[in-house]
């Protein structure tokens, strides 16, 4: 990323005024993120993506978001492409990391955070739905005009969040058993005992109970912020996929209630989620194949290499067995 993108990204966001410090953060699978302060303007996050349209699709998301539901989300102030470099500009919002503070959190203070990210994923699933499954991208009117360094502000932010919708799509069975087909792919040679059972379970019917709904694929604590117990901001909405809503609950509650802490302590995490989501809508039936194919894609990372659940993370070791233990309860685990 050039200093000429940065340039043009704040020009168009805050015009006259004066940097003084750039911290790079380290958000965002297929993008770089900075913090930028000024002397006498609100700091805001600049994202860069060689893909454009991404961080197009995504600053339209947000400016929906914001529109349509109370999901605490950052408005996007402006983005644009300079010179084949997406941009995005948002304000930059207070409050700690969640991936680092959930597990010192008070136990009754993760489950209001716990609550709080199920009624948020409920809100999102009730205010976007779309006919097929796939991915979901900004029907972009700007074209080459954006392509060849232009920029849009916020109004125009907000005008293009009603016009997403899903590339390619395709029925809610048949994009479940490819979803989870593509993960249980990646696995590790240590998951090679579980992968032909895995492979039944997401061949199973998988098409849920009503129309595809947004499925954030990265919703969790790991992407949040929180501030004297509540969560300020949920972040990092690259990448936004249309799915049956039993796939998008079976990860979010994988990763609030099983990620960050034992076994033991889960079960009030899972209860607060699912009290959560109930408040705003009724759940969804999360069939064996959702929850098999949801959680097989939390195993590996873009590159392939095995996540570290809990904070501080463990070992590749102690993350196998913990995979592998998830991975064993989806397939005890029929429709609930």
């Amino acid at each position: 990323m050039s200093d000429a993108v940065r340039e043009r990204a704040l020009a168009a966001t805050r015009p006259g005024a004066t940097p003084v410090s750039v911290e790079s953060l380290g958000r965002g699978n297929r993008k770089l993120t900075e913090a930028v302060r000024f002397e006498a303007a609100g700091s805001v996050v600049v994202q860069y993506a060689e893909a454009p349209r991404r961080v197009r699709t995504e600053a339209a998301l947000l400016a929906a978001i914001g529109a349509r539901t109370d999901v605490p989300v950052p408005r996007p102030l402006g983005a644009g492409v300079v010179d084949g470099t997406g941009w995005l500009v948002t304000p930059l919002v207070g409050g700690r990391d969640l991936h680092e503070a959930f597990v010192g959190l008070d136990p009754a203070d993760r489950c209001d955070v716990a609550r709080a990210l199920g009624r948020y994923l409920a809100a999102i699933h009730e205010a976007f739905r779309f006919s097929g499954c796939g991915r979901v991208a900004v029907d972009d009117p700007a074209g080459d005009g954006a392509a060849a360094g232009g920029a849009f502000g916020s109004e125009a932010v907000a005008e293009r969040g009603a016009s997403l919708s899903v590339r390619d799509p395709t029925d809610a069975e048949s994009w479940v058993r490819r979803f989870g087909e593509r993960h249980l792919s990646r696995l590790p040679a240590d998951f090679d005992d579980l992968r032909g059972p895995l492979r039944e379970a997401v061949n199973e019917s998988g098409g849920g109970d009503d129309e595809p709904r947004l499925f954030p694929w990265d919703f969790r604590p790991g992407n949040a912020l929180v501030a004297d117990g509540a969560v300020t901001a949920v972040l990092d909405w690259e990448a936004p996929l249309a799915a049956p809503r039993g796939v998008s609950v079976a990860k979010a509650e994988h990763l609030v209630a099983d990620w960050y802490v034992p076994a033991s302590e889960a079960e009030p995490l899972r209860r607060a989620f699912r009290d959560g989501y109930e408040s705003v809508a009724p759940l969804p039936p999360v069939e064996r194949a959702h929850r098999a194919a949801a959680v097989a894609s939390a195993v590996v990372d873009g590159e392939g290499v095995v996540t570290n659940p809990r904070y501080p993370p463990v070992d590749r070791g102690a993350a196998v067995e913990f995979h592998r233990a998830a991975l064993r309860r989806t397939l005890d685990r029929a429709v609930r």
